[in-house]
């Protein structure tokens, strides 16, 4: 399960038809990152640079050129050296990158400062992301300075620079059916790995043995990497947003709030789960529950077609904020509490947020000023929450402590939304009788 040659190239066309005439768009890969010493971090592809060619090495640069008669598609990348390849692995090199990757023209890397000048100039604007890579900034206005330094001899420089993201993330927002199956197959890995953590949670277990959990199964169904760091809060850690220390040694009678996803073939799931420690919620730990649960599904009954980016939010301030004043934690009329923000100590993060090759992935949610309307093919996360600091003075003690969250993954279809990661229990019986099953 892959994205095919044949998708790279259609994103490519699509994208260099939205392109102005006589224009160029320069797309570098990720860069190597230095974990200490001479340890690297796993090299993760940069996700705009994969989504158009699917390449999976560093020190490489993607170039779209419309209407170029020797090839529209270049790339430059490593050559091809069987004495690096012993210590580091393959390499592609020009050759395979355009075997392999269909590249209609490939050169080695370090030739980029004799070729990519004489690609550039004569062309009337260039597309490329200011500001991601400073390095890579300095290279581009050395080159198109190059040019200008010869415009005596007749050398035209390019007349204009634009952004390339807001065209490239546009594209990126509505997934194809093949990015659709791969997020399902993120989904169902991380429902599997939520579901192992449950049954694998006690007092005095620690956060991080959890995610030792999360991590194998993740890796079990080919998902050798997490999407973000595992967030595994206990106790009053499930009320610290991204708490990621991972760290403390859980309690019977607490809550375990979970946030994590794999990224599989490059694509991210992101899904939160809270449930008991021992098994059992309590009748405070429940309430909290099922106003969060009533949230969230009032909000995946928001995201339909048509309806616009904040419907589900809306949706999930409405039920939270009369289910706090049902409970006692706030006091008054529903629609003046909504407008005063008074939700706001409890609820301070929105519903959710686009997701695909990044977990908190590209797309306006605004244009032209208003919110964006919904559109199938459209992948969001929908994530409602209630977190009630243990120091909160303004809410009996028996409420202190408790967070909870409740996260899943969503397309947006012709007719309303399918559920990406529904194979993880989120009624409360359910959760309990998972957990019990689990101990047997």
């Amino acid at each position: 399960m892959k994205i095919s040659r044949q998708e790279f190239a259609r994103r490519r066309q699509r994208l260099m038809a939205l392109m102005e005439p006589n224009s160029i768009a320069i797309i570098p890969a990720a860069r190597e990152q230095l974990r200490s010493r001479d340890t690297e971090y796993p090299f993760r592809q940069d996700s705009d640079f994969h989504y158009l060619c699917g390449f999976p090495e560093p020190e490489a640069v993607l170039v779209l050129i419309p209407g170029r008669g020797h090839g529209e598609y270049v790339l430059f990348c490593r050559e091809r050296d069987p004495t690096l390849e012993l210590w580091h692995g393959y390499r592609a090199g020009p050759e395979g990158a355009c075997s392999d990757y269909a590249a209609d023209d490939a050169f080695p890397i370090g030739d980029i400062d004799d070729i990519l000048p004489g690609l550039i100039e004569g062309r009337e604007r260039v597309y490329y992301s200011m500001g991601r890579s400073a390095d890579f900034d300095r290279r581009i206005m050395a080159w198109v300075n190059l040019i200008r330094s010869k415009e005596a001899s007749g050398s035209v420089p390019p007349g204009e620079f634009t952004d390339l993201d807001h065209m490239l993330h546009d594209l990126r927002l509505k997934k194809s059916a093949a990015e659709l199956r791969l997020m399902a197959r993120a989904g169902e890995i991380t429902a599997r790995a939520h579901r192992r953590a449950m049954c694998s949670a006690a007092p005095g277990v620690y956060e991080y043995q959890l995610e030792a959990e999360l991590l194998h199964e993740f890796a079990q169904g080919g998902a050798r990497f997490p999407a973000y760091p595992s967030i595994v809060g206990s106790g009053p850690n499930s009320c610290i947003l991204h708490y990621t220390q991972n760290a403390r040694a859980m309690r019977k009678g607490e809550l375990v709030l979970i946030d994590a996803g794999c990224e599989y073939q490059g694509y991210a799931a992101d899904v939160t789960r809270t449930f008991p420690v021992d098994g059992r919620f309590s009748r405070q730990q429940r309430a909290i529950y099922n106003i969060v649960l009533e949230a969230q599904q009032a909000a995946i009954a928001a995201v339909r077609p048509g309806n616009h980016w904040n419907a589900p939010h809306e949706a999930t301030v409405e039920v939270i904020t009369r289910g706090l004043r049902d409970l006692g934690l706030l006091a008054g009329d529903v629609a003046d509490l909504v407008a005063a923000g008074a939700y706001r100590p409890f609820y301070m993060h929105r519903a959710g947020h686009w997701l695909g090759l990044d977990v908190h992935d590209v797309g306006d949610y605004r244009v032209a000023g208003t919110w964006r309307q919904l559109e199938p093919g459209m992948v969001l996360t929908v994530e409602p929450g209630i977190y009630i600091a243990p120091d909160n003075s303004d809410v009996a003690p028996r409420w202190r402590g408790i967070g909870v969250r409740i996260e899943d993954d969503v397309v947006v279809t012709e007719d309303g939304c399918e559920l990406l990661t529904g194979l993880v229990p989120r009624e409360p019986d359910a959760i309990e009788e998972l957990m019990a099953a689990g101990r047997r």
